[in-house]
C-alpha cells in the first residue's frame, strides 16, 4: 500500500499521536458517522455508534474491518477536526455534530 493510500487520523488530545489508516476505509466510516450523528442538542450515545454505522457502510466492509475500532478512531478524528463534539456533562458519553 502506498503512502498516498494512507492518512493520519487525528486525536483530540494534543498529547496523543494520530493513527495512520487506509484512506478508503477511513472515508467510508467518516461518511457513515456523519450520517448517523445528529446536530440535535442531546446527540447520540457513543456506545450506539458502532451499530448505527453498520447499515451505512459499503457491502462487506464490516466483515473485513473491525467496526468498533474504526468507529472509535474516526470519531476521535472528527472530534479533533471540530466536526463533532461530546455533549458536555453527558453520561454515557453523547456526541453531536457541531454548528460548523
Amino acid at each position: 500500500m502506498s503512502d498516498q493510500d494512507m492518512i493520519v487520523a487525528l486525536h483530540p488530545d494534543p498529547a496523543k499521536q494520530g493513527t495512520r489508516v487506509t484512506k478508503a476505509t477511513y472515508d467510508s466510516y467518516r461518511a457513515a458517522l456523519l450520517q448517523v450523528i445528529p446536530a440535535a442538542a442531546d446527540g447520540v450515545p457513543f456506545t450506539a455508534l458502532r451499530e448505527l454505522v453498520l447499515p451505512h457502510l459499503p457491502a462487506g466492509l464490516s466483515e473485513t474491518t473491525s467496526p468498533g475500532w474504526w468507529t472509535t478512531t474516526v470519531k476521535l478524528d472528527l472530534e479533533a477536526r471540530g466536526l463533532i463534539e461530546r455533549v458536555p456533562g453527558s453520561k454515557p458519553q453523547m456526541v453531536r455534530r457541531t454548528a460548523t
